[in-house]
């Protein structure tokens, strides 16, 4: 499948020891800034094309597909090294484009690939804008401001979680509005008010390159004795989240900090305190059955860990957007804009 461009983006592809990459650029004719977007979990590159091409003409802007995403190669994601698949694949395009150090925006899991390219490559690294960013601990099975590990087993987190009725929509390339279809879950869930249907057929386009499988979407799970009985596997892309695997916690100790921009909405239901995707907060909720109380497994507080986190970093800020879902950059692109820029100055 080749993607729906909009008018003014150009596709590259680019090939790296590691993949082989479909890159998006709005190009500069005598650019001053470069800056790299790099999407979340179910979409693509599609995502960023109108915020690339409503930034400034001296600001060079591209945007990588991950792989197993939009039209990047399908290959085996490993997720016993976290998000460190998709962190060297985007380390190598950007050696193989000449950039050097970069501007770096992450989306959601995207957000967890550039706080992990941060921490193994914090000279390469300009500025960070993180997008309402999967927690620095992970997404499920902690616990605090400091990331607690509720149990050995990871419970309630990883390939094990993704919703059946939902994959089988993916694999299937389902574009309608059923409960469970691509269509339905960008517009309860990726943003607070989907009233604006200009671009939801490209996002819907986005989500369903979605490759599927245990080596990709979702992946692999295993049995666990804590509620609610599954744990996480080793292989595709939910697995690279999971607290075991995945901790950039470390950026607070970089000796190097580039500033960073986090973003979020006041409104989020996926990457939030009360995620209506954590199982411990469903159970709280009573719409899982057999919780086992907070005590043992409590709803896990992401946005209080990534300001915990941050506010170890040092160097950064903090927008919140009200009546905001889970994406900022289409919910209130003026002012996501506006910020970005600002931060792009800082780079």
């Amino acid at each position: 499948m080749t993607s729906t461009l909009l008018d003014g983006i150009v596709a590259h592809t680019v090939t790296t020891p590691r993949l082989t990459a479909a890159v998006f650029e709005r190009p500069a004719d005598a650019p001053t800034k470069t800056v790299v977007f790099i999407h979340g979990n179910v979409s693509s590159s599609l995502f960023w094309q109108p915020t690339m091409l409503a930034l400034a003409p001296d600001i060079r802007a591209l945007a990588i597909d991950l792989r197993g995403f939009g039209d990047s190669q399908t290959l085996p994601v490993d997720g016993s090294r976290g998000v460190r698949d998709f962190s060297d694949d985007i380390a190598t395009v950007i050696a193989e484009l000449g950039l050097g150090a970069v501007n770096l925006v992450g989306w959601s899991m995207g957000g967890g690939v550039v706080m992990q390219y941060l921490l193994d490559h914090p000279d390469r690294v300009l500025s960070l804008t993180l997008v309402s960013p999967v927690s620095p601990y992970g997404f499920g099975g902690t616990d605090g401001a400091d990331g607690r590990v509720l149990n050995d087993e990871n419970a309630g987190s990883g390939g094990g979680g993704g919703n059946p009725a939902f994959i089988e929509a993916l694999s299937n390339g389902d574009t309608g509005d059923g409960p469970t279809s691509p269509r339905t879950i960008y517009r309860t869930t990726y943003v607070k008010d989907a009233s604006d249907a200009t671009f939801e057929d490209l996002w819907v386009e986005s989500m369903l390159s979605t490759k599927t499988g245990i080596d990709n979407y979702p992946g692999d799970g295993s049995t666990a004795t804590a509620w609610p009985g599954f744990g996480p596997g080793t292989r595709g892309v939910l697995n690279t989240m999971v607290p075991r695997y995945f901790n950039v916690s470390g950026i607070v100790d970089l000796e190097s900090k580039p500033p960073i921009l986090w973003v979020h909405g006041a409104d989020d239901v996926i990457v939030s305190d009360t995620s209506l995707f954590d199982l411990n907060f469903l159970g709280q909720l009573g719409a899982v059955p057999g919780w086992p109380g907070a005590e043992v497994a409590p709803p896990q507080p992401m946005v209080t860990q990534t300001r915990a986190v941050l506010d170890r970093y040092g160097n950064y800020e903090e927008i919140v957007y009200e009546n905001c879902g889970h994406s900022a950059h289409l919910e209130h692109p003026a002012e996501f804009r506006a910020a970005l820029t600002a931060q792009l100055r800082k780079g």
